[in-house]
């Protein structure tokens, strides 16, 4: 197996299952994901917060883990599909930070928003969105 498959594959699956853990588990029990520290709370972030973070938890649930879990496995098993599926995926996993971190700047001044750890979504997302790209970029032909 190449380098190139190994860095699409370790980090992909190590964030299908922090998603799978993080995230779905939250979108079936928010509350279980603000005890894990997955989620915010609502003291901190308000209802609109609350909201917003439900939302990708259910995405996450509903359509972009299970899609990245096949994607890698038809990555890892050489399935002719899987190239459309990895670049599919791969997409959202670049989009979806950018779109976070930039909601993040918009809510700092909202009423009822306080993000005591915005500074582990600077470190944590940017680097899923690097992965994202460097991943896309070596699927490229």
């Amino acid at each position: 197996m190449s380098l190139e498959f190994w860095i699409i594959q370790v980090p992909g699956w190590a964030l299908f299952f922090y998603l799978l853990v993080a995230q779905c588990s939250a979108a079936l029990s928010y509350r279980l994901g603000v005890r894990m520290g997955t989620q915010e709370p609502a003291e901190t972030v308000g209802e609109i917060g609350v909201a917003f973070w439900k939302g990708y938890a259910f995405a996450d649930l509903v359509f972009y883990t299970p899609v990245l879990g096949v994607a890698l496995y038809g990555h890892a098993s050489g399935a002719d599909w899987a190239l459309f599926a990895l670049a599919a995926v791969l997409g959202i996993t670049v989009y979806w930070p950018i779109a976070c971190l930039r909601t993040i700047v918009a809510a700092r001044d909202a009423a009822g928003w306080q993000l005591p750890k915005e500074r582990d979504y600077w470190i944590v997302l940017p680097a899923i969105t690097a992965w994202g790209v460097l991943a896309l970029s070596l699927l490229w032909p």
